[in-house]
Order: structure tokens, then sequence, then C-alpha cells
């Protein structure tokens, strides 16, 4: 008797393949909708149209010097904006920024001026000066557990006093003497505050370092692991440290970055003038601060680029000499400035809606 054949297992085919079925989590977002996720995208928007509206009302912007005039208006608040736009990443902000410009250009030219030394000295220790604020500014608020917010106000009022208060005692005035004429400040202002010519038209060094800065800015924000802490501590830095980030290092750092852009603008000042009035830099901070948050960066931290605040100093600057430009009233820029502000956040809360929304 022969054995059994045993029957061949059935052989089911594939199914067809049809719609593949995603759901809200998975569903690919329209290019439209990843473009407006991008934080710099509403601000460029922004540029553009105040750009077009200037061109339109007063002609005179079109010209090839007016346009350089913008460009380094721009760039003196576009350079200390990059270093408060990562700090407000971070989740915090810096109150004492536009004093503490004030503060390392007087530190460099009274050093250098009271004890005859080589101005490259006093730059020197007016950054030394300008990055300890930082890191005191950055360690207090570490160290204590206080708001950003009032820290750097007291740093802010402190600076401040400071400025005037040791002005007054070794000048004698509330400015600083000139500098021009002491070693090394032909050197110094070749880097800080030089021009160049390009076409017929004179073009200030500082824009060419605000380009720089804003080209590294957002290298280190995208293409490094100190980017990513960036964000993570903006985001949440109770679930950053608990994955091994650095908090109290980022934070301190991000704070001597601001103290770094200070004692940059602060040295272009003194070497475009010759010398520094220390009353001044009140105000500017808030300068800072709506041009980061115009350029997309949001005041609760984890969001935000560096592009971003490069348009919108760029608005800033436009409205500025635009105003002059078209021959209206300047005391309407703060007005402007207001309506900017106000129109950046909405947008920026409809954009972060829109590109979020399921």
């Amino acid at each position: 008797m022969g054995m059994a054949q045993q029957a061949d297992p059935a052989v089911t085919a594939p199914p067809a393949p049809g719609p593949r079925k995603t759901d809200g989590r998975t569903a690919q977002r329209s290019l439209a909708l990843r473009l407006l996720a991008r934080p710099e995208v509403g601000v460029f928007l922004g540029a553009v149209a105040v750009f077009v509206f200037f061109l339109i009302a007063a002609p005179s912007v079109r010209s090839g010097s007016s346009m350089a005039t913008v460009l380094y208006q721009s760039s003196t608040i576009g350079i200390m904006a990059l270093p408060v736009a990562l700090l407000m990443i971070g989740g915090e902000f810096d109150l004492s920024a536009g004093v503490a410009v004030i503060t390392s250009a007087l530190t460099a030219s009274m050093l250098s001026y009271q004890l005859s030394m080589n101005v490259w000295a006093g730059v020197i220790v007016a950054l030394v000066v300008s990055l300890a604020i930082g890191a005191f500014n950055g360690w207090m608020m570490v160290r204590t557990g206080l708001p950003s917010f009032l820290v750097t106000l007291g740093t802010f009022l402190i600076l401040q006093g400071v400025n005037l208060a040791v002005t007054k005692l070794i000048t004698g005035n509330v400015a600083t003497d000139d500098i021009s004429d002491m070693d090394g400040f032909g050197q110094a202002k070749k880097v800080f505050a030089s021009s160049f010519d390009v076409g017929g038209v004179q073009v200030k060094i500082s824009i060419v370092w605000w380009l720089v800065f804003a080209a590294l800015a957002t290298w280190v924000l995208l293409r490094t692991k100190y980017g990513n802490w960036v964000f993570a501590v903006g985001g949440n830095q109770d679930s950053a440290r608990a994955v091994g980030v650095p908090v109290t290092f980022t934070k301190i750092t991000l704070f001597m970055t601001v103290g770094f852009g200070a004692w940059f603008i602060g040295m272009h000042q003194l070497f475009s003038f010759n010398t520094v009035q220390s009353g001044e830099g009140v105000g500017q901070e808030l300068i800072y601060i709506a041009a980061a948050v115009i350029g997309g960066c949001l005041l609760t931290g984890g969001y935000g680029s560096a592009i971003g605040p490069v348009f919108g100093a760029f608005m800033f600057g436009m409205v500025n000499q635009g105003i002059v430009y078209a021959g209206w009233n300047p005391d309407w820029f703060k007005a402007f400035l207001g309506v900017m502000l106000l129109g950046a956040t909405l947008i920026n809360l409809w954009v972060r809606r829109t590109a979020t929304r399921r």
C-alpha cells in the first residue's frame, strides 16, 4: 500500500495595492503649509511689502546710496538682534542689551584715553567686560531661578547708573574724550567702522559683518549639537535636562553671546563717532527684542530662526529711513514699529496654527 500524497498548501495572492490610508498624524502636508511652518517666511513677505511700499511712496529710496543707508541702519540693529533672537529661542531675553552696548564703548574709550594705551587694549578689556556681564546675567538667572526679565532689568538699571556716574567721575562730563588721534585707532576703525566703495556707493563694513554673523548663527542653529540644545532648553528645559542637555551651560553661553554682540556694536559706535554719550542705549533693548519677535521668534522660546531677525531688522531700517525719504514726520516711526510688532505677532500666531492644523 503506497504512502498517501500530501496536498500542497494553497498559495494566497497578495492583495492588490490600493490607496494608502493615513491619519491626521501621518498625512503629508502641502508645500504651502510646510513653508508657512518656517518662522522666517511671514517676516520675509512683510519685508517685501514694506520695501515695495516705500519704493512707491519715497522714490529717492531707489538710489544706491539710499539703499546703502537703509542697510546700514538695519545692520546696527540686526547684529544685536541675532544673539537676542538666539537667547529668545532658548527661552530667555535680555533687557540690559541696549545699555550694555554703551558700557562696552565707554570701557574701551575711557581705559584707552585715561591710561594713554593703544586702543586695542581698551577693545580687549571691553570684550572681557561684556562677556562677564552676559555670564553674570546667565549665572544669576540659573542660580536663583528668577525670571530673566527680573535679572536683566536689575542689570539694566545698574549699568545705566554706572555708565553715567563713572563717566562723570572720570571725565567730568557725560561724554568720553575724543580718541581719534590715539595709537591703533585707524586699525580698529577699519575692522569695526570702515566703508568701502561698490559701484560708486559707499557701503559700511557693518553690513558685511551683519551677513557673516547671520550665516554663522544659522549654521550653529541648524547644523550643530549646540543648536539642538538651544531649541531643547527653549522648548522645555526640564525635559532637555532629563535627556542630557547641559541646560546651565547653554543658558549662560547664550547670555554671553548677547554680551559679544553688545561689545561689537559698542566698538562700532565708538570708532564711528570717536566718542560716546554715556546716557545712550536706553530703549534699544526693546528694538532688538522687537526685531527678533517680528523675525518669528516667540517669547515663550523653542521656536525661531536666525534668518527671520535679519528680515525683521531690515524692516526697521526700511521704515526708519523710508519715513525720512518720504518727507513724513519722523515722530510716526514709533507708531510704525508698534503696528509692525503687533502685526508680526498676530501673523506668527496665525502661521503656527495654520501650519500645525491637521
